[in-house]
């Protein structure tokens, strides 16, 4: 199976009736203004009228569907499921013209079906292109996967992220920006199915060191602040991660908790990471300055290179 390849009209209508309630929940979700969607039954002997019909329906909510939106959609819902997602992979990489907002949907689909497909205790080591292509065979077909002379960085790239320590050091290496840059400039050849099983991989990747890295500054935040309040220090300084200039660490806390969830779904959320990895920043620096005393602590934080605006890696 090929990407672009053509399909009659009883292939494609079992994928039109499954993913019908998807983008009628979209729809209503995101309160997309377009016309009611066609009668979709599950008829053997679909019309070429009634297919035409349908397929026009989703292109005109793909056209106002943003891939945050999706993303967001597809990481919340009870309605995705592995064959929900492998009806979207197909749907979008079986246009005829795909803009380079379908190369952001496909991108983000094919991690999220991997993620979904993959072994929760998968190790790194085993993250080899054969076994991304193997997983992806549902969806891009049969092949034997070879890097592209134009991708030879991105071993490069996922290299120096697992070295990163911290999120700060991810967001300053400029791993993230130099991956979106490559899917840009490749723009056709990205649907080579060679170039998306090695985006695929580079994105999961890119996904683990995240919330590794996440996960390992919210931690040290909280225990920064447990240890500030046992040495007494009731306030913090946390102007330069757009708090106030006296935040006691209980509500520091609770932002904290929050944004546990918030980044569950999303890893590259713009302004909110800029500000956790301000607030560490902040609290190692109110810890580092012998904060035991009471009343405001000032700790400026560290000002971080802004990554994005919600798209993904």
């Amino acid at each position: 199976m090929t990407p672009s390849a053509t399909r009659s009209l009883g292939e494609q209508w079992p994928q039109l009736c499954a993913l019908q309630p998807i983008y009628s929940a979209l729809v209503k979700e995101f309160v997309i203004e377009v016309p009611a969607s066609p009668l979709i039954e599950d008829n053997q002997s679909p019309s070429q009228e009634a297919v035409e019909q349908a397929n026009n329906w989703l292109q005109q909510v793909d056209s106002q569907i943003q891939v945050h939106q999706l993303r967001q959609f597809l990481q919340t819902t009870t309605l995705a499921n592995e064959a929900v997602l492998r009806d979207l992979l197909t749907h979008h990489l079986h246009k005829a013209v795909k803009a380079s907002s379908d190369r952001d949907k496909i991108d983000f689909l094919l991690v999220q079906y991997f993620s979904l497909c993959a072994p929760s205790g998968l190790e790194d080591a085993d993250l080899d292109l054969d076994y991304v292509a193997q997983v992806l065979e549902p969806v891009l077909g049969p092949q034997e996967p070879k890097l592209p002379i134009w991708l030879n960085t991105l071993d490069t790239l996922m290299q120096s992220a697992t070295k990163c320590k911290r999120l700060s050091d991810l967001l300053h290496s400029g791993v993230l920006e130099q991956g979106r840059k490559l899917k840009m400039q490749g723009a056709d050849r990205y649907f080579d199915p060679s170039a998306m099983v090695a985006f695929a991989r580079f994105s999961f990747m890119m996904r683990r060191v995240f919330f590794r890295l996440m996960h390992d500054d919210l931690n040290a935040i909280l225990d920064g602040l447990r240890e500030l309040e046992k040495r007494g220090v009731n306030t913090l300084d946390c102007r330069r991660a757009q708090f106030s200039a006296a935040d006691p660490p209980t509500r520091l806390r609770m932002i904290c908790q929050s944004w546990k969830v918030m980044f569950h779904a999303e890893y590259s959320s713009g302004q909110p990471l800029r500000m956790l990895v301000d607030l560490r920043a902040a609290v190692d620096e109110a810890l580092q300055g012998g904060g035991a005393r009471k009343g405001a602590t000032r700790a400026a934080g560290a000002s971080s290179k802004g990554i994005g605006d919600g798209k993904h890696s």
